[in-house]
């Protein structure tokens, strides 16, 4: 009868080979959180650029955000407990909000998760916070006098709403989406208000323009 040789260690020796495990382990930790940090901060600076129109510099720091998690991945592969943390778990998401709003802006399409690598549950926490961003472009097109662009991003509003709310299960199953879709709605009810009242305001401008200018041509004719 064949047995397994067992190498025998003392207590001592099977603690100290622990404790170098959970050392090693906690220094993972460290380094994990640091680089979601870095990411977090990158995907936030990304979505100010793409605000001040300023796209080269939004890409140059989502390619960077990228390459981070691309570290985290290797991270993973021996330590899978340590990556799917809280602050990892917000680096996806500021990361996928800050792709998907790159995209519909300079491509006007949806990136899908798969494109851009991020897990399937924080792309769709995210795409709630992209409402939240949308209104602020359309504030900006707005002070603009960009009606028709502040207008475009509303129905993009609206379609992410409708089509998160539309999910079935999922919806139900998503921890905090219920959450951002109420918030969504009250965001898109108050920004369609701001498009509503500047429209009129800008048809009215035009309409007291177009009256000036047929009454000074009424003068001119009269005149001669």
């Amino acid at each position: 009868m064949w047995f397994r040789r067992v190498n025998v260690m003392s207590l001592n020796e099977i603690l100290v080979k622990i404790q170098e495990e959970l050392k090693k382990r906690e220094e993972i930790r460290v380094e994990v959180q640091d680089i979601a940090r870095k990411t977090i901060r990158l995907s936030k600076q990304a979505i100010l650029f793409l605000h001040q129109q300023r796209f080269g510099d939004a890409e140059k720091a989502l390619k960077d955000a990228d390459e981070n998690f691309s570290k985290l991945q290797t991270l993973a592969k021996d330590h899978p407990d340590v990556f799917y943390t809280g602050l990892v778990e917000a680096a996806f998401e500021e990361y996928s909000e800050a792709r998907v709003l790159l995209s519909l802006v300079r491509e006007n399409r949806f990136v899908s998760p798969e494109e851009i690598r991020v897990p399937h549950i924080h792309y769709v926490l995210a795409l709630g916070d992209v409402i939240g961003e949308l209104r602020r472009r359309t504030l900006d097109n707005i002070r603009r006098g960009d009606i028709k662009t502040a207008d475009e991003s509303l129905r993009k509003m609206e379609k992410i709403y409708l089509e998160l709310t539309a999910m079935d299960d999922a919806y139900m199953l998503v921890p905090g989406l219920r959450r951002k879709c109420d918030v969504a709605r009250h965001i898109i009810e108050t920004t369609r208000g701001d498009v509503t009242i500047e429209a009129r305001r800008s048809s009215l401008e035009n309409s007291i323009r177009k009256l000036e200018s047929t009454l000074k041509g009424k003068k001119k004719t009269k005149a001669k």
